[in-house]
């Protein structure tokens, strides 16, 4: 494709609709190659939290027992292990303290599907706002 536009490029007439069609190629690549592989199922990730019982202590724009969502998107956000973190912390049930200074162990999540786990941490991460803690 690139050597058709090439030889078109050698009349000065097709000159700029070459280049324009080489930028709009070009444009194109990067615009699919920049694509996310999978999006978020946001009503999947929101259901799973409420079947896990996620809700009970978290909510996506206030604080509860534990962080509001939005809170814990700005905690991990630009840091390159948050995935991972999040993942250890919603499967290992692992021990959080409460605002009232009592610890227990974490609730784990109800699912043991990698993907279902993903999307709920990617959905996490996605939301806007929020402050550190």
């Amino acid at each position: 494709m690139i050597k058709f536009l090439n030889k078109l490029s050698r009349n000065r007439s097709s000159m700029l609709l070459t280049c324009f069609v080489k930028r709009s190629l070009q444009a194109v690549i990067v615009g699919v190659i920049s694509m996310p592989v999978w999006s978020i199922d946001v009503g999947a990730a929101e259901q799973l939290a409420k079947d896990s019982g996620c809700t009970k202590c978290h909510a996506v724009d206030k604080k509860k027992d534990g962080p509001a969502y939005r809170d814990v998107a700005a905690k991990f956000r630009g840091t390159p292990d948050a995935e991972a973190k999040i993942i250890h912390h919603i499967t290992s049930g692992e021990k959080v303290k409460f605002p009232d200074g009592h610890k227990e162990d974490h609730k784990k999540i109800k699912t043991k599907d990698v993907a279902e786990i993903k999307n709920l941490i990617a959905w996490i991460l996605s939301l806007e706002g929020g402050t550190k803690y």
